[in-house]
């Protein structure tokens, strides 16, 4: 497997992407990376994280090399991360069964097989967590949002939280079988999200109210999408949502950042049992959604 996350701007770091990819060499935060590299960010001492609210869910990921950092020794926690870095690092910290086979010779147009992030994107497809768009499309550079990265975790991994959650999760995912649900949902496929949702409910998407549970916990509950209302809350009540600096503000649709994504995962590894805890001591654990609820089940 590789070793993940990597480059989002559209200026250096993007124009270095893609150097490297016509190169054959694969990108920092995503792919493989030195010994010397990895040996590096063992423990995490990024200059550019230390003080960082991050920082503790970054260096636990970095010592297990499910991330790494920049050429540079950055790891840049503030930068959004794009669909290729996602699947990337779902492809390094998750060994899902798969659940589809891409057939020989399929191909996303905008994914060639020479694109860095190939495998990791085809992985991710077949292990359910990514989908692509209709007309053969994955568009890799396009930015995760919280949400969309909340929704994919909660779909594809066995989450333990109240079963009132569980339940409400279990019954989507067997419902949508079918259901065309990419992870990239942008206003460009808001129609189709509409189109699909309006045989349940002829109410506007924007009037429908949110679950009791998001409510109860987010201030901002109403902007998150229907389609995740109910991932959100078993994803909330399972201890993997991590909201700084407010854990009342969810900010669903916004760009993910490098940080935020490795809380969630950092979360959801903890969920698993396969990483311990955060000592409620650390700075960080206050931003974890719902701990105390969670930690007293």
């Amino acid at each position: 497997m590789s070793k993940i996350f990597g480059l989002s701007s559209l200026s250096g770091p993007s124009l270095l992407v893609g150097l490297l990819a016509l190169t054959g060499v694969a990108a920092p935060f995503i792919s493989p990376v030195p010994k010397a590299a990895v040996a590096q960010n063992r423990g995490a001492n990024f200059p550019d994280t230390q003080n960082h609210w991050a920082q503790p869910f970054i260096e636990a990921l970095a010592e297990r090399n499910i991330i790494t950092g920049y050429p540079d020794g950055t790891y840049r926690p503030n930068e959004s991360v794009d669909r290729d870095e996602f699947a990337a690092v779902i492809r390094q910290a998750f060994n899902q069964k798969q659940e589809r086979k891409i057939p020989s010779g399929s191909v996303y147009k905008d994914v060639p097989a020479s694109y860095w992030a190939a495998p990791a994107i085809e992985e991710a497809y077949e292990m359910g967590f990514m989908h692509g768009y209709p007309g053969g499309y994955f568009r890799p550079r396009q930015p995760v949002s919280r949400v969309e990265a909340l929704v994919s975790l909660n779909q594809n991994l066995n989450l333990r939280g109240s079963t009132q959650a569980t339940t409400q999760s279990n019954t989507r995912r067997t419902a949508r079988k079918n259901f065309f649900l990419p992870i990239g949902m942008t206003n460009l496929m808001q129609p189709l999200m509409n189109a699909k949702a309006a045989t349940k409910t002829t109410a506007p998407l924007q009037q429908r109210p949110a679950s009791t549970v998001v409510s109860n916990y987010y201030a901002d509950a109403q902007k998150i999408p229907q389609y995740a209302v109910d991932d959100v809350a078993a994803a909330t009540q399972a201890g993997i949502v991590v909201n700084h600096p407010n854990t009342k503000i969810l900010n669903p649709t916004q760009p993910a950042s490098r940080g935020a994504i490795a809380a969630f995962i950092h979360q959801a590894l903890v969920n698993q049992g396969r990483i311990e805890p955060m000592n409620s001591n650390v700075a960080a654990s206050k931003y974890i959604v719902g701990r105390t609820e969670i930690s007293s089940k």
